[in-house]
């Protein structure tokens, strides 16, 4: 049966300490100290999913869930996009061409991925829930030397409104062969996302295939939509699972955006849980100082019966108590804080902003965060492990105390 001798006598000296206002107060720091900690990464780690994940709905407005090439594709793209469509998992499948091309209006000249689709069903498998940019789609069905300019690329180009472009491929320019340039109609201007607005530009996919005709291995690849982006790959794969083609999911293609930023992620929480770390070095020097001051009931104890087991799980029990406070309060702040974080950091704008009239000061009112539940539960797993460790070297201390020393000086 249980013990709850032990776990009574740590309450016990947790809860008193009226005589020693110094300890009580290392007490609350150490308590504190975890708890900050707990609260801050709970913060962190939900800003930067966040980001995480804003980041990847702006790459997923112009990469591919994932893309699928080889000869397999070339040969008959319609068969394989009849094959990958019987999955269940897949949406939506498309053919495009994209390469290297030059496009020029006016004296202004820009480098781009010129991307050929078949504008019937590229809204299927985009990520862009912009009604007009189904409606550019539209237009560009109906028009053959039509083009559609990324936003941040026509503003660099001067373009404005609907006007002609030159366009033409990296092959046809190294070759120089200016005569391969093909005229285009700008449709319109559609957002293609962070990474897309600056360098991406649409047209119909016969005509990529005529301004690419010397660019070699610039073929046609198949565009897949997938009912899970994180797994965009095993589905792809499980889809053309009787074709000899080549999978590139969409985070192999992005591998070095989305690395770095994990990479990000992991230093940030090793740094933050150091905050943990301090408030239970505070645990330790507590439990330390009470050892001495209660070296006299410990004594008594052991004289009363008590064994080292015992007495070494009183002090545990002791501080654990500070590390399991410290984690329930920073674990419960720090899910409050991220969810409303955006809200508060208006307040305090405006408040600032009230204050100091002429301050003009902007916070980050846009701010996303996500709460991961999985991530809090290992945060505050790993302080109360953290505060577990910090309690064992008093407990031992503890209970090596030997009744007869102690006593007699009593």
């Amino acid at each position: 049966m249980f013990n709850l001798f032990p776990l009574f006598v740590g309450l016990r000296y947790s809860l008193t300490r009226k005589n020693n206002l110094f300890l009580s107060f290392i007490s609350l720091i150490s308590m504190l100290g975890i708890s900050l900690g707990v609260l801050i990464l709970i913060v962190a780690l939900s800003v930067i999913n966040g980001s995480i994940l804003t980041l990847r709905e702006e790459a997923l407005k112009s990469v591919p869930h994932a893309t699928l090439s080889g000869p397999g594709v070339v040969e008959d793209w319609s068969q394989l996009q009849a094959e990958v469509l019987s999955h269940p998992e897949v949406l939506a499948a498309a053919p495009f061409m994209e390469g290297e091309a030059t496009v020029r209006h006016q004296g202004q000249i820009s480098f781009v991925r010129l991307r050929g689709v078949d504008p019937t069903l590229e809204n299927s498998v985009s990520d862009n829930e912009n009604s007009f940019y189904a409606e550019l789609l539209e237009r560009l069905a109906a028009t053959d030397n039509g083009i559609i300019l990324g936003t941040q690329l026509a503003g660099e180009l001067g373009i404005f409104s609907s006007t002609e472009v030159s366009v033409l491929g990296l092959g046809s320019l190294l070759q120089r062969k200016e005569s391969d340039a093909l005229a285009f109609e700008v449709l319109g201007f559609a957002d293609f996302g962070l990474y897309g607005n600056n360098n991406i530009a649409l047209v119909n996919l016969n005509q990529a295939q005529q301004l690419f005709a010397n660019d070699a291995g610039t073929e046609v690849n198949l565009r897949l939509r997938v009912n899970d982006v994180l797994r965009a790959g095993e589905i792809a794969q499980a889809a053309a699972a009787s074709s000899m083609v080549e999978i590139a999911p969409w985070y192999e293609v992005q591998a070095s955006l989305f690395n770095a930023l994990n990479m990000e992620k992991m230093l940030t929480s090793f740094m933050l849980l150091m905050i943990v770390v301090i408030g239970a070095v505070n645990i330790i020097s507590t439990l330390v100082m009470v050892v001495s001051d209660k070296s006299a009931d410990i004594a008594i104890l052991r004289t009363m019966g008590a064994s080292r087991q015992t007495i070494l799980l009183i002090f545990m029990v002791q501080g654990l108590i500070a590390g399991l406070v410290g984690v329930v309060l920073g674990g419960f702040g720090g899910v409050i804080l991220a969810g409303n974080i955006t809200e508060l950091s208006l307040i305090v704008e405006r408040f600032i902003n009230s204050v100091f009239t002429e301050a003009n000061i902007y916070l980050i009112s846009h701010l996303e965060t996500r709460v991961e539940t999985a991530e809090v539960l290992a945060v505050c797993t790993a302080a109360l492990l953290i505060s577990f460790v910090a309690t064992l070297y008093p407990a031992y201390r503890a209970s090596q105390v030997q009744p007869a020393e102690v006593l007699r000086y009593e």
